[in-house]
C-alpha cells in the first residue's frame, strides 16, 4: 500500500450534451507508467462544509474548463480505493448528472497530480462507448450509463461500487 492515505468525500460529474454525449476525461497514472490509461468522468475531493453539488460544480470547472452547466441530482454513489500517483484514496463518491449546450476541454485549474495524469478528454455518444473496451471510472459507467442518457433518472441514488462479479 502507498504510504500517504486521502480518506473523504469526492463528487464526480456524469456530463451530457445536447446531443446525449458523455464527457470522459483521458488520464494516466504518474506514478505507474505501466498502468493501462483509462476514460473517467470528472471529479475530486469535497472540501469541508461543501455540499456534493457545489464541489461537483468546482471540481467540473477546474478539471474541463467547462462552467456553464445544469447540475442535476446525486444519481450514484460508490465506494472508491485506489492508488494513484504513488497516493493511496479511500473514497466515499457521489456522482451527479449535469448537462450543458456543448464545451470544449480547456482545464482550468489542475491539481499537480491531474496535470500529470490528464491526457486530453472526449465527448463519447453512448454507442462508441458502448462498443468500446477502454477501461472506464466508474468501472460499471457502461452498466448504468444508458438509463440516464435516455433521461431515466433513479428517485435515490445508485450504489454502483464495483462487486465480485462485475
Amino acid at each position: 500500500m502507498a504510504p500517504y492515505v486521502i480518506r473523504g468525500p469526492a463528487a464526480r460529474t456524469v456530463l451530457l450534451d445536447r446531443d446525449r454525449r458523455v464527457l470522459l476525461l483521458h488520464a494516466g497514472d504518474p506514478g505507474n507508467p505501466d498502468r493501462t490509461p483509462w476514460w473517467e468522468i470528472p471529479g475530486g475531493g469535497v472540501d469541508p462544509g461543501e455540499a456534493s453539488d457545489v464541489a461537483a460544480r468546482r471540481e467540473l470547472y477546474e478539471e474541463t474548463g467547462i462552467s456553464d452547466v445544469e447540475i442535476g441530482p446525486c444519481v450514484w454513489v460508490q465506494q472508491s480505493q485506489f492508488t494513484f500517483g504513488g497516493i493511496h484514496f479511500d473514497r466515499d463518491d457521489r456522482i451527479h448528472i449535469a448537462w450543458c449546450d456543448t464545451g470544449t476541454y480547456e482545464p482550468a485549474r489542475l491539481e499537480w497530480l491531474e496535470a500529470a495524469a490528464f491526457k486530453g478528454a472526449r465527448w463519447w455518444t453512448l454507442e462508441d462507448l458502448l462498443a468500446s473496451d477502454v477501461p472506464t471510472l466508474p468501472e460499471r459507467l457502461r452498466e448504468f450509463l444508458p438509463a440516464l442518457v435516455a433521461g431515466d433518472l433513479p428517485d435515490h441514488p445508485i450504489d454502483i461500487t464495483p462487486t465480485e462479479e462485475t
